[in-house]
């Protein structure tokens, strides 16, 4: 009877572990398809996103909206509009941004929401 019971026990122990959070800082880009000011961040903002201060340290993962958020991740709250900026650190949520407001904006929201919620220091201007 024990020779049966030690493999289900192992095979429960290596389906009950969950998924490894992220334990970096990301930035999780909620967005849909259609999403006028999605596609607007992405002319604007993606091309040079990951060569910032900024992308470097809190890469871009990208999420649907009408699909659970990405393994390892919770989100406080619902994400409801596009395009939505939520930042992780260890799989859960610290901060976000609601929409696009344009890159001023989003550059400044972003440094500030980093500073805020991590340890990001930007570079001296």
């Amino acid at each position: 009877m024990t020779r049966h019971i030690f493999p289900a026990l192992m095979l429960w122990a290596m389906t009950a572990v969950a998924t490894p959070a992220l334990a970096d800082p990301r930035l999780v880009m909620v967005e849909q398809p259609g999403c006028v000011y999605c596609a607007r961040w992405d002319a604007e903002i993606a091309p040079i996103y990951p060569k910032t201060a900024e992308g470097r340290f809190a890469p871009l993962l990208r999420a649907d909206l009408r699909a659970d958020p990405p393994d390892g991740i919770i989100y406080d709250r619902p994400v409801s509009f596009t395009p939505t900026f939520v930042l992780i650190d260890d799989g859960h949520e610290l901060a976000r941004i609601e929409g696009y407001p344009g890159d001023n904006f989003f550059w400044s929201l972003l440094e500030q929401m980093l500073r805020d919620h991590t340890g990001f220091e930007p570079a001296p201007s």
